[in-house]
């Protein structure tokens, strides 16, 4: 199962735009950090300021609305994973980050592409 994941500056607002105007329902809501809408289908993770996909990367680069979607896969152990991708020579954009729901990991596909890496709490 894959989730998509947008960045965004204001988690209550842009609930209010996915479930008002578009259908969206709110699965769950981590405060102002995260939320996790629904909609037949597809599973939009909404990452606010405060959530750990905000931080900023080892050189700098802050994650922004608009630049950083990517698709999420979510895995039950997320440190047996990166070894093994590593060992294979995946390319990673960060190290392992831990927010209010679980952690994290950018994968970056050969073309640059991200794939989030996701562990639950």
């Amino acid at each position: 199962m894959a989730e998509v994941r947008y960045i965004v500056t204001d988690v209550d607002a842009s609930v209010a735009f996915y479930t008002g105007a578009l259908g969206f329902v709110l699965d769950q809501q981590f405060g102002p950090a995260m939320a996790i809408v629904t909609r037949d289908d597809l599973t939009l993770w909404l990452a606010g300021p405060m959530a750990s996909a905000s931080k900023p990367m080892p050189d700098g680069a802050q994650p922004v609305p608009g630049g950083w979607a990517r698709i999420v896969l979510q895995v039950e152990d997320l440190a047996g994973t990166v070894a093994r991708l590593k060992a294979e020579g995946v390319a990673f954009r960060n190290a392992i980050v831990k927010g209010p729901g679980g952690s994290q990991i950018l994968v970056e596909d050969p073309s640059g592409n991200l794939i989030e890496l996701f562990e639950a709490a």
